[in-house]
């Protein structure tokens, strides 16, 4: 007797009436993104627009390429890794995000070999968007029309996209940061800029001055704003948030000699421990310059007046 044939395979479902099934392969874009600020986010639609269906991939660094290539002149960062992460899944463009260690080595590769290995090999990209001034690879020699050689995938070239803003760039919106304009870099940001630290323990001057004060130990590759007084949201691990008057300062009045300024944030409705916790800080509105007094009565004095102006910037 013949064995019974197998039953056919089903025939896979047609899509839905009306639509069309997605191209072949990822929409991918590269790029340092640091501070995922507006012109990024602007950037990450439209890659979504362009990618039709397709699994959209971020492919960045874990260390900014001129910290590796140009370390004199290398930018302070205005985000780490762990808030870039958050920022680019938060603008809902991005299915995912490759992070690629970027040391000496892989400065050294050459631009068609990262082409393949990333995007090719690893990716199976079909489509590549990245700005138009876009440069990779040993010595800067991988650009869009190199991009543009390969078959395997389309590439765009994308030049400044229209934002109300206007213009945006990373290295601008860190002027602004370092000058302490923070609320014109938030504009440019589409948030608060943001400090994130441990607290540790400082010189307790602050206690004894009726002000204890939560010391943030921060990473030194990461971006100050200017030396001053500011209002900030101080968030603690569990998401709770509290109003705070923060210090970024040298403390000329106790002749303090530290090299970096020091981050200070006094929170102005709190009575606990903070000491080990990891915090976030975004910073509201600069109220003032960082101020030598002649007495610690006159400080303290100052003090006060800060938290009454931190308290009318965070609640308006």
């Amino acid at each position: 007797m013949p064995s019974p044939s197998p039953p056919p395979s089903p025939s896979p479902s047609p899509p839905p009436s009306g639509t069309s099934p997605s191209p072949p392969g990822t929409a991918v874009s590269i790029g340092a993104y640091d501070g995922v600020h507006l012109g990024h986010q602007a950037v990450l639609r439209e890659l979504r627009r362009l990618a039709e269906g397709r699994e959209t991939v971020v492919v960045t660094f874990d260390r900014h390429p001129a910290t590796v290539v140009r370390p004199e002149s290398a930018p302070k960062l205005l985000t780490s890794l762990d808030q870039k992460l958050e920022a680019l899944d938060a603008t809902g463009c991005v299915d995912r995000t490759v992070v690629i260690p970027f040391d000496y080595q892989r400065s050294q590769k050459e631009p068609e070999d990262f082409v393949r290995e990333v995007l090719i090999d690893g990716l199976d990209a079909s489509l590549v968007v990245v700005g138009e001034d876009f440069h990779f690879g040993r010595g800067r020699r991988g650009n869009v029309a190199l991009l543009r050689q390969f078959s395997g995938f389309d590439t765009v070239g994308l030049g400044l996209l229209a934002v109300a803003e206007g213009p945006i760039s990373s290295t601008a919106i860190r002027r602004l940061v370092a000058a302490g304009e923070v609320e014109e870099a938030a504009r440019l940001l589409g948030r608060p800029f943001e400090l994130r630290g441990t607290i540790v323990t400082g010189n307790r001057r602050g206690r004894t001055l009726g002000y204890p004060t939560a010391n943030f130990d921060l990473t030194p590759d990461l971006l100050l704003p200017a030396v001053g007084i500011y209002a900030a949201w101080y968030e603690r691990p569990d998401g709770s948030v509290q109003p705070a008057a923060v210090s970024v300062g040298l403390r000329p009045t106790f002749g303090d000699t530290t090299p970096l300024p020091v981050v200070e944030a006094f929170l102005l409705d709190f009575d606990g421990n903070l000491y080990g916790e990891a915090a976030k800080l975004r910073l509201v509105r600069r109220l003032r310059d960082e101020e030598r007094f002649d007495s610690i009565a006159a400080l303290v004095e100052q003090m006060g007046r800060d938290v009454v102006d931190a308290w009318a910037a965070l609640t308006p």
